[in-house]
């Protein structure tokens, strides 16, 4: 594989990749995606999608094949503690993945 077609290969299994695919299947599925960040409070999840019906579903975005880091672990333990559902998602396949476990149609 030459140089440029790792850069390519890399541009579509990139988090940034993977984060717009997100929002691009959100929207289309009628919610909003909203980026999460909070200044002083690390660890919490990439995105929030608000999806009709009134679910809440946060979302972890990964290069592909990388892992949550420790502060990560914990934010979501936190989060699903009291009952919110977070996702980590590495390709566009997974996103695809969570979707359809939940009933959308993708």
């Amino acid at each position: 594989m030459d140089k440029v077609e790792k850069i390519v290969r890399h541009a579509e299994v990139s988090e940034k990749a993977i984060e717009r695919y997100l929002c691009k299947t959100v929207t289309g599925l009628g919610g909003v995606c909203l980026k999460y960040a909070n200044a002083g409070m690390t660890g919490y999840p990439d995105r929030v999608a608000l999806m009709p019906g009134g679910r809440c579903l946060w979302f972890e975005l990964k290069s592909l094949g990388r892992k949550v880091s420790k502060a990560q672990a914990i934010r979501i333990a936190q989060l699903a503690g009291i009952g919110h559902r977070v996702y980590v998602c590495d390709s566009k396949e997974s996103v695809n993945a969570v979707f359809k476990s939940l009933g959308y149609a993708v």
